[in-house]
C-alpha cells in the first residue's frame, strides 16, 4: 500500500479515502520495475523448481508407503477427547484467516487519511505488507480449489477402508476433496508470508503451520501426503506473490543474487504532497 501522491492538503476525508483505496490496486497492476529475466526472477524459478521437485517426490513416497498406515493409527472420527484439536484446526481455516487480513487492510485504509503526515509512511509500509500477506494466502487458496476438483482424492476411509489411491477426478464433492489440504495451504502460505515480512516470527509461524497440519491428520480429515501437498502449494504461491511485489518495488527489494528482502524504499520517498488531515 504505497502512499498516494499529489493529494492536496485541502482534500476532504472522502477524497483521501478513495485515494488510499485505489492507489494500492494501481501499484499492484503496474508493469514490473525489475526486468522479468533478471536475477530475482531466475532465483524465484530455481526455488520453485527445487521446492516442487522435492515436494512431489515426498508426496508420492507417502502415498505408496505411509498414508494408509498413518490414518489407521489415528483415533476414530468424533472422539470426544479431541475437542481441543477441533478448536485448534479452525485457526487454519482459510475463510477466517482471509477475513482477518481483510479487516486489517480496511482498518489501515480507513485510518490512513487521518494519520499524522510525519508517521504516515510507516502506516503505508504496514499496509503494503498486510496486502502482500493477504494475496500470498488468497492466491494459493484459490488454486487449491481447482486442484481439489481436478484431482478428486477421497478423504481417509471414504469407501470404507484405508485406501491411499481412492481417486475420482472432477467429482467435486467434499468427500473427494482431500488433496491438497486447504488448512495446510492456508497455514503454510501465512507462515511463509509473515516470515518474509517479519523474519523474527519465522519459528513461531512455522510451528503454527505444523500444528494446523498435524490437526488435520489427527482428525482424519487428510492423509499425510495431502498436508505435504498443501504446504507445497501454500509456500509456492506465497513465494510467487512475493516476487510479484518485489518486481514492482512494493514492500520488498531484490538484492544481489536475487535475494528478496523486506523494504523497497518506495515509502521512504513518500511525496510531501500526500494527503494530510
Amino acid at each position: 500500500m504505497s502512499a498516494p501522491v499529489g493529494r492536496s492538503t485541502s482534500d476532504g476525508y472522502g477524497a483521501r479515502l478513495r485515494a488510499t483505496t485505489w492507489w494500492p490496486l494501481a501499484q499492484l497492476m503496474r508493469p514490473p520495475q525489475i526486468p522479468p529475466d533478471g536475477e530475482g526472477a531466475r532465483s524465484m524459478w530455481r526455488q520453485l523448481l527445487l521446492l516442487n521437485g522435492i515436494g512431489i517426490a515426498l508426496i508420492l513416497l507417502l502415498m505408496v508407503g505411509f498414508d494408509a498406515t498413518e490414518i489407521s493409527l489415528m483415533p476414530p472420527r468424533g472422539t470426544p477427547s479431541l475437542w481441543w484439536v477441533r478448536i485448534l484446526t479452525d485457526f487454519g481455516k482459510d475463510a477466517y484467516v482471509l477475513s482477518l487480513l481483510v479487516a486489517a487492510m480496511v482498518t489501515i485504509a480507513v485510518i490512513a487519511p487521518l494519520w499524522p503526515q510525519a508517521s504516515r509512511a510507516r502506516l503505508f509500509d504496514l499496509g503494503t505488507h498486510v496486502q502482500y500477506v493477504f494475496l500470498a494466502v488468497l492466491v494459493p487458496v484459490g488454486c487449491t480449489q481447482a486442484l481439489k476438483w481436478v484431482i478428486g482424492r477421497g478423504r481417509p476411509f471414504v469407501g470404507g477402508k484405508a485406501n491411499a489411491f481412492n481417486f475420482q477426478p472432477f467429482n467435486g464433492t467434499e468427500a473427494y476433496s482431500s488433496l491438497p489440504s486447504s488448512h495446510a495451504v492456508t497455514s503454510f502460505a501465512l507462515a511463509f508470508a509473515v516470515a518474509a515480512v517479519w523474519p523474527r516470527l519465522t519459528v513461531p509461524m512455522y510451528l503454527y503451520a505444523v500444528a494446523i497440519a498435524a490437526s488435520r491428520l489427527v482428525l482424519l480429515a487428510h492423509h499425510p501426503s495431502d498436508v505435504i501437498a498443501g504446504a507445497l502449494v501454500g509456500i509456492s504461491g506465497a513465494l510467487a506473490v512475493r516476487y510479484w511485489f518485489a518486481a514492482r518495488q512494493l514492500g520488498f527489494a531484490i538484492g544481489p543474487g536475487g535475494l528478496i528482502v523486506p523494504g523497497s524504499g518506495r515509502s521512504k520517498g513518500v511525496d510531501s504532497r500526500a494527503s494530510a488531515p
